[in-house]
């Protein structure tokens, strides 16, 4: 095969596949995993399909747009048809937005969200899945439950949509990530526009938790359920604690005023939530009068 290529004016490119096609079934895929103790599935969405103006008429897709945020109804097939042959399953997500990981979450034994990492993005799953690195990633979107979770987006209310508003407790929430090891975030203090708390590894291998802090003010009862206000690393050895600063200054309160119609700093009560996601469990409160 020769592909002669000229560049004959600026942004020329040139995308072409070679391959054989050839249709795999879920029966396939267990006969070749037969032997196998541990299976380790790659999935998700292609870059090629998410994005702006594609031309897909795949199920789940209207073009560039998606009409369904689970995953592709092949891969549920082979990884349902893998669970119930009593395979091991480690589900590698690649995909540039949340994906409605059910009933995946459960059948699956492990799942890594890979994003699309790149030329090194191989090496970098590996040392993760084989504990050469501990991984400390959060989640910068909700990873809503199914379908039915997130409204439809003809209608650009913000009523149920991203951990500021949604109701329901979603699959993954925003801030999530799990480690080798394990933390305990202490109940924060707050005096002179600083958050403070204590962070113990309180596991068995090194690794570094991100602390965040989030701010409500209850007041607003039309407002956002909480919204992500600043954030640290912290890293840390098997038994090893630090207290961590974190700057909250008083603009950091500022919010809509629904009476002036406008962002400012309305005096009153706030509540500030600290920890290692926006969950309510995985929060400690405190509340601050400015």
């Amino acid at each position: 095969i020769e592909v002669d290529y000229m560049q004959l004016e600026d942004d020329a490119t040139l995308n072409f596949d070679i391959m054989r096609t050839r249709q795999v079934t879920a029966a396939d895929a267990v006969a070749q995993a037969k032997d196998a103790d541990v299976v380790i599935f790659a999935g998700g969405i292609s870059p090629a399909y998410e994005r702006e103006e594609a031309k897909v008429r795949e199920p789940g897709f209207d073009d560039g747009d998606r009409t369904s945020i689970e995953l592709p109804a092949p891969q549920r097939e082979i990884l349902k048809a893998l669970h119930e042959a009593g395979k091991k399953i480690v589900l590698v997500n690649c995909s540039g937005s949340a994906v409605a990981l059910t009933p995946e979450n459960e059948t699956c034994d492990a799942i890594l969200q890979a994003w699309y990492p790149g030329e090194q993005g191989g090496y970098a799953v590996t040392d993760v899945l084989f504990g050469d690195y501990n991984p400390s990633g959060k989640l910068p979107v909700t990873f809503y439950r199914d379908d039915s979770q997130l409204p439809a987006f003809d209608d650009y209310l913000m009523a149920g949509r991203t951990y500021r508003y949604m109701r329901q407790a979603p699959l993954y929430p925003f801030g999530y990530g799990l480690s080798y090891t394990t933390f305990d975030i202490s109940k924060p203090k707050y005096k002179n526009g600083k958050v403070t708390v204590s962070v113990k590894n309180t596991g068995k291998v090194s690794g570094t938790e991100i602390v965040q802090v989030y701010m409500r003010r209850p007041s607003d009862t039309a407002g956002p359920n909480k919204t992500l206000r600043g954030y640290t690393r912290v890293d840390l050895a098997p038994g090893q604690s630090k207290t961590v600063e974190i700057d909250f200054p008083r603009e950091l309160f500022e919010n809509w005023d629904e009476a002036v119609q406008e962002m400012r700093v309305v005096p009153g009560e706030y509540e500030l939530m600290v920890g290692s996601s926006s969950d309510a469990k995985d929060l400690k409160t405190i509340k601050v009068k400015i």
